[in-house]
């Protein structure tokens, strides 16, 4: 049975230098790849890709939308949350959580929720 790899989302987006932008200056990842013909780039931070394109003409595109959230698990969320916590739009504050999570959530540019987490230890 084929094995299957870590998930890479592909981000639809108008205003794909913006996007760019806010993940490379505001969250710190790499710009690995960036085809402007294709409208298209790929991310990276440590083990978290995320792939950014332009809709092309064969997709029903009129704003970002996305009806759940990228979860991103981290090793120092704390850290994480003292860094972005005026850059970003919050959708809520760090706390612990039931499921036994220190997490928090912030809005990108283009109004996808980002999760960022980490595992209560017992």
């Amino acid at each position: 049975m084929a094995r299957f790899q870590p998930i890479r989302p592909m981000i639809w987006t108008n205003e794909l230098d913006e996007t760019i932008g806010f993940y490379v200056t505001v969250l710190g990842f790499t710009c690995e790849e960036y085809n402007t013909e294709w409208g298209w780039a790929a991310l990276q931070k440590d083990k978290a890709e995320i792939m950014l394109a332009k809709p092309n003409e064969h997709t029903p595109f009129e704003k970002p939308m996305f009806t759940g959230s990228f979860y991103i698990n981290v090793d120092d969320v704390d850290a994480l949350w003292n860094i972005l916590k005026d850059k970003c739009r919050i959708c809520y504050e760090i706390g612990d959580f039931e499921w036994q999570m220190r997490e928090f959530a912030v809005y990108d540019n283009n109004g996808y929720l980002l999760q960022f987490g980490q595992e209560i230890s017992k």
